[in-house]
């Protein structure tokens, strides 16, 4: 089959289909950006705002102390904060210095951390003051040698900086306090105390990672995903190409979604730095919050994940609230349903378009346009320079016919590099420079892309192939249900089930009848789902991405418990 690149045909004048790609450190944005955008304000973080000029002296400090502490080039940086001023100092400063970022999810327990501080071979931990028991309790066990101590206080206004441990100990139940020794350092102290006068490491960006990050691990052991500089900085570019109304500087972005997340981390930091545009942070997602923040601060980009804007949506206060700045939203990680697409636009008066990407491409690959040839229910067409294909299931290297579902393949130059330690898994995804994803998909005769649903989350019942993502497209559409997730459980009989767990309305109401009622009016009956089970909530990633299989490994234990050998 002939490879076409049909997208480029619906490309609005205005984006490229091809990009001149800066080939210099990332770290280089926000040099940049500090010495055009001075006294812009570059973080708004809980009342407290800090320009560019601030940011740029901060992160040098940073860099500065690491390479004090001995970090060389190529030595492993980890960075276990939420989005605070500090995370973004320390990403910079590590990237200053010459080290490669991992990031590393606040919520990870003691096995998780160990794991992949030793995976990584990280030197240098930079965490939050309450998570800090928890580092000292697995430092033995890895090559970590110093540990940098902050806490949210640091960089909050007067009096909040006063009040925040007080609210620290009622939400946790504690207060630490860290003591500067030979191992452990702390935040407050060691900007007061480094110069600011680091050595400058020579970067080569096509060759040098940036970042080590972690994939879910939603099966088996997270793997590190090798990002260069380049990788990372193309994808910015794109991003930008592709927010072409974006002006620099003009725009103020929306950080709910996590930095330690790669989706998180492009789209709206090293987005924002490239732009000098003014970034409003969030350390964890609360919908009133955000609704307030929204209100009082005037966000103009706002990137995120499906769980997000309907947890906005849903809020019982939502129309106290004026969402009218909100121009351009991005969303990822999950599939968009239509009807939270239509509400959030109509509350808004933006856009929302849903897109598409992986850890291992920086993340973005696919996205609908913006302003224009939109096409609902796609993730809509590969990013500039971004090929895209759909490959058979049952052979290796052939392509499939249009329409024809398949496993979707990229390749562009925001591909990562591979697996760290891990040369087995790299050559499985890795193809003569294709990235197999390992989702099923198909692509229209326009060259719009469909995401289907993941290989391994395809249900199998009685020989029928049911795409979870398709019966919750059907139950996101009742007006009684608020989240929804389709899992296929064990059976003894048809090999697979179909199993919807179901988050309604506050006041909302329904039956299991009624719901297999409604299903049967929009489903064929082999993919009706034949149990439902009602929660208050579903359990997610830190990007809001439902965490389908943790379900399925929760059904099959409960099926275990309940096998009685005889």
């Amino acid at each position: 089959m002939e490879f076409t690149r049909k997208w480029h045909d619906h490309y609005p004048d205005e984006i490229p289909p091809s990009l001149e790609y800066d080939e210099k450190p990332l770290h280089a944005y926000l040099v940049e950006s500090a010495k055009t955008y001075k006294e812009k304000k570059a973080l708004y973080f809980l009342g407290k705002e800090m320009t560019y000029s601030d940011l740029y002296a901060e992160s040098k400090k940073m860099a500065s102390y690491l390479q004090s502490l001995g970090v060389r080039k190529g030595d492993k940086v980890a960075i276990m904060l939420p989005n605070c001023p500090q995370a973004v100092i320390s990403y910079y400063g590590i990237l200053m210095a010459g080290g490669i970022v991992v990031q590393t999810n606040p919520l990870y327990k003691e096995r998780e951390l160990e794991y992949q501080l030793n995976d990584s071979d990280t030197s240098v931990i930079i965490c939050l003051d309450i998570l800090l028991p928890r580092v000292t309790n697995v430092k033995i066990k890895t090559s970590l040698k110093h540990t940098i101590v902050t806490g949210i206080k640091d960089y909050l206004p007067f009096p909040k900086n006063l009040i925040y441990p007080f609210i620290q100990k009622r939400e946790y139940n504690m207060v630490v306090k860290a003591e500067q020794s030979a191992d452990t350092h702390v935040w407050k102290l060691l900007m007061e105390k480094s110069s600011g006068e680091y050595l400058e490491t020579e970067i080569n960006p096509k060759e040098d990672l940036a970042l080590l990050q972690y994939t879910g691990g939603t099966t088996g052991y997270p793997k590190g995903v090798m990002l260069t500089h380049f990788n990372l900085t193309s994808n910015v570019q794109m991003c930008e190409a592709w927010l072409y109304r974006s002006k620099d500087s003009q725009e103020v972005v929306l950080g709910v979604l996590p930095f330690f997340h790669v989706y998180g981390m492009t789209t709206v930091m090293n987005f924002s730095i490239k732009q000098g545009s003014k970034m409003i942070l969030m350390p964890k997602f609360s919908a009133g919050d955000v609704l307030k923040t929204i209100h009082k601060q005037k966000p103009t980009l706002f990137p995120g994940a499906p769980t997000i804007y309907v947890g906005l949506l849903n809020h019982p206060d939502l129309k106290k609230y004026d969402l009218s700045s909100i121009e351009a939203c991005l969303s990822g990680s999950a599939p968009l349903p239509l009807e939270v697409q239509e509400q959030f636009e109509k509350v808004t008066g933006g856009k929302l378009v849903e897109g598409y990407g992986l850890t291992e491409s920086s993340p973005v690959t696919h996205a609908n346009f913006i302003w224009s040839n939109r096409v609902n229910g796609s993730v809509g067409v590969p990013w500039p320079d971004t090929d895209s294909k759909i490959f058979r299931m049952d052979s290796a290297g052939e392509e499939e016919e249009v329409g024809e579902v398949g496993e979707i393949a990229v390749k562009g130059p925001q591909i990562m590099q591979g697996y760290w330690n891990n040369q087995e898994e790299t050559d499985n995804v890795l193809r003569d420079g294709w990235l197999f994803t390992g989702d099923l998909g198909y692509m229209d005769e326009n060259g719009y892309f469909y995401v289907v649903d993941r290989k391994k989350d395809m249900i199998i019942a009685g020989g029928y192939n049911i795409y979870p993502r398709e019966v919750e497209e059907v139950l996101y559409e009742h007006e009684a249900i608020q989240e929804a997730v389709v899992a296929g459980i064990p059976d003894p009989y048809r090999g697979e089930t179909v199993k919807a767990y179901i988050v309604l309305k506050e006041g909302a109401a329904i039956t299991e009848e009624e719901l297999d009622e409604y299903c049967r009016k929009h489903l064929a009956a082999f993919k009706i789902p034949r149990l439902y089970e009602f929660r208050d909530e579903l359990p997610k990633t830190a990007v809001g991405k439902i965490l389908r299989r943790k379900l399925i490994d929760e059904e099959t234990e409960k099926q275990k418990e309940n096998t009685t050998i005889v």
